[in-house]
């Protein structure tokens, strides 16, 4: 039992951001101390159940083994390092697109890390351009990244609707990134040295949580997410019990707290007027809004400080998905990935990359606007 209770409190104690964050609203409640009462209506517990769900059902499919077991035999294939960082970084899009951004992280990077010992490879590039992938492939649904979550269930859009409305900056953006691959890795020859067997990998697992996910997706569709919820639990407390002690629940918190500072800000007398001009906001203002909004307080913030003033809508999601490139602050994908890296210059390195893809992010997101 004390084992398991050091587990789900572990990532509570490590978490930087979720204690800045909770040092905030502290901060921020002591001057309105009634507002405590409030802090339950201000949080969209709709966005916090789709997180939960997807997170454990991803974390299911992470810790199965399969994907990684599947990807190395794949990596064991190639023979040339842009083929192999092409790879990387599809895989990595494409994964984001359904397992959401930070897990799709959580099974590419690893995976890339164990290169080092296979052969001599630009490891930290591969690891920038897989945070860059999930970035731009993140943005396609409604269920790749937070804000898209946030955004689908506050514009009632079907996922069909919302997956259509996002296509286009989404091939466009993915498209760039495939060019800046091909000029950053040559086409010289590696030698991967991987074996055919790599691990144990639980099929049955996989093939739970691979069901389960789609009947999860169902259930929000139709405005179900409770009772989505409760029964991806369900079958997990009677299969997989040990899978909820693994899930970082200090995610969640960081959501909540978010949900809560934003509304704390927004209650200042002194930032009020500024605040209160959104609502007035033109489509491009709010394109600019939720660029630059990105890059000093990230991607997820910046959509719930915009929706307090105006309704979900194409603009915003293009803005604040645009800019989870830029600074390293823009998502918190980039500083999941750069973390895992575990290497100082990686974090300067990143930014040569990833500010090019905010201005070609951000002009493609205006131009599109209007499709």
């Amino acid at each position: 039992m004390i084992a398991v209770v050091r587990a789900v409190c572990r990532p509570f104690l490590q978490d930087r951001l979720l204690h800045v964050l909770l040092l905030l609203a502290v901060v921020l409640t002591l001057w309105h101390p009634d507002a405590v009462r409030d802090y339950p209506q201000w949080v969209n517990w709709t966005t916090i159940m789709t997180l939960a769900g997807l997170m454990l059902l991803t974390k299911g499919i992470e810790v199965s083994g399969y994907l990684d077991h599947a990807g190395r035999r794949i990596l064991g294939r190639l023979r040339h390092e842009r083929p192999l960082a092409l790879f990387l970084v599809s895989a990595a899009a494409v994964l984001s697109t359904v397992l959401t951004n930070d897990i799709a992280l959580f099974i590419a990077v690893p995976l890339t890390l164990g290169l080092r010992n296979v052969a001599a490879l630009p490891v930290s590039r591969l690891i920038i351009f897989e945070a860059l992938a999930v970035n731009a492939g993140s943005l396609l649904t409604p269920i790749g990244n937070p804000q898209n979550i946030l955004l689908w269930q506050q514009s009632h859009l079907s996922f069909a609707a919302f997956t259509l409305q996002m296509a286009p900056l989404a091939a466009a953006v993915f498209g760039v990134l495939l060019v800046l691959t091909l000029l950053a890795f040559p086409n010289e020859e590696i030698e991967v040295r991987l074996n055919a067997e790599t691990g144990h990998w639980d099929t049955r697992q996989m093939t739970v949580c691979a069901v389960l996910y789609p009947g999860f997706v169902l259930a929000l569709e139709f405005g179900h997410a409770g009772p989505g919820l409760v029964a991806v639990i369900a079958v997990l407390l009677l299969l997989y019990r040990r899978l909820l002690v693994t899930v970082d629940w200090s995610l969640i918190a960081v959501f909540i707290l978010m949900f809560i500072d934003i509304r704390l800000l927004t209650g200042l007398s002194l930032l009020r007027p500024a605040l209160d001009a959104i609502a007035g906001y033109s489509d491009v203002q709010i394109l600019w809004a939720g660029l630059l909004g990105s890059q000093v307080i990230s991607n997820v913030p910046a959509t719930i400080l915009l929706l307090k003033y105006l309704p979900a809508s194409k603009v915003i999601a293009y803005a604040v998905n645009a800019g989870g490139f830029g600074l390293v602050l823009g998502s918190l994908a980039n500083l999941i990935a750069l973390r895992m890296a575990n290497e100082r210059k990686i974090w300067l390195q990143f930014h040569y990359y990833s500010m090019p893809m905010l201005i070609i992010g951000g002009v493609l997101a205006w131009l599109l606007l209007d499709l």
